[in-house]
């Protein structure tokens, strides 16, 4: 932990599913655990009282704009003006790559960076809820940051892979075990970015620490694929496995990657890690969990 000494907020911190936390070496000494939620400003306000600096990582997730959108922007105007209110240096928002990339319009030769937004209109029309909620969410904090005098950095993560701390599945590494067991009969003809989950850590806390990240966005991006790429890789580093092999559209021209750029998180010292390593070690945890079976080498021609 680098030294901090971290507060953890959860609506319920005696809960179960919390206990991976209470586990991480130096927790112990380092790390404690307080109830807050975002929609409770007087809880935020308990749990800031003392610190430094705030992370906001926590999202709603949710099929309902009427609920995502405003619980996101409500919910990080708590966050901004409970920090203001008990002396917090800086805070380090969690926005996503869905509040840049999603725009018809972006020529397929342009370059995505930070200064690149989503089209909320075309996100609204297709049903993107949650890159909606991220764009509000973001200027939200941006405008209070601000009003309020506080320093402000935002990063910007894609997909993240690799291994998990926690026992149950999240989203990412469920998306790699339907292509992995073959579960998912055929994968789309798109592209996607993807990220490592150190990575995505390491980027906060250099945005923390960097003096000059104040009022900054970072694009948390470490390749950018087509899924066939993807699924070759897993097929590539566990041929034991009945990976998805089917593109679902093999009638229309493949999607290509779009041009990106991470400089300015390079530029702070990052080093992303490559997709292959992350697939592995995600893979390799998810036996670990239990989630997949472990198939042996030699059992390959009976799949």
């Amino acid at each position: 932990m680098r030294g901090y000494r971290v507060r953890g907020t959860a609506r319920d911190p005696g809960d179960s599913k919390n206990a991976h936390l209470l586990e991480l070496e130096g927790a112990k000494e380092k790390l404690s655990l307080l109830r807050a939620d975002i929609m409770d400003p007087e809880s935020l306000r308990a749990a800031f009282s003392g610190c430094h600096g705030v992370f906001h990582v926590a999202s709603p997730v949710s099929n309902d704009p009427q609920e995502l959108v405003p619980v996101a922007v409500d919910g990080t105007r708590n966050v901004m003006s409970a920090a203001a209110a008990e002396g917090v240096r800086r805070v380090v928002l969690t926005s996503s790559y869905g509040a840049v990339h999603m725009d018809p319009n972006r020529s397929p030769d342009a370059v995505m960076d930070e200064t690149c937004w989503s089209d909320y209109d075309f996100c609204a029309r297709t049903g993107n809820w949650y890159c909606c909620a991220k764009m509000k969410a973001e200027i939200t904090a941006t405008e209070e940051a601000a009003r309020l005098g506080l320093q402000l950095a935002v990063v910007l993560p894609c997909m993240t892979m690799g291994p998990m701390l926690q026992k149950d599945l999240n989203l990412s590494n469920h998306h790699v075990l339907r292509y992995l067991m073959g579960v998912k009969r055929s994968y789309p003809n798109a592209v996607a970015a993807y990220v490592d989950v150190h990575d995505v850590a390491s980027a906060h806390v250099l945005a923390y620490e960097t003096p000059s990240a104040a009022g900054q966005r970072y694009l948390c991006a470490g390749v950018v694929l087509h899924r066939a790429q993807l699924v070759a890789m897993l097929r590539d580093l566990f041929p034991e496995y009945p990976v998805t092999a089917k593109c679902e559209d093999d009638s229309k021209p493949r999607e290509r990657p779009y041009k990106f750029s991470n400089k300015r998180l390079k530029d702070l010292g990052l080093e992303f890690t490559p997709l292959e390593k992350s697939l592995y070690e995600a893979v390799i945890c998810m036996q670990k969990k239990g989630h997949l079976p472990v198939i042996e080498k030699q059992l390959r021609a009976n799949l």
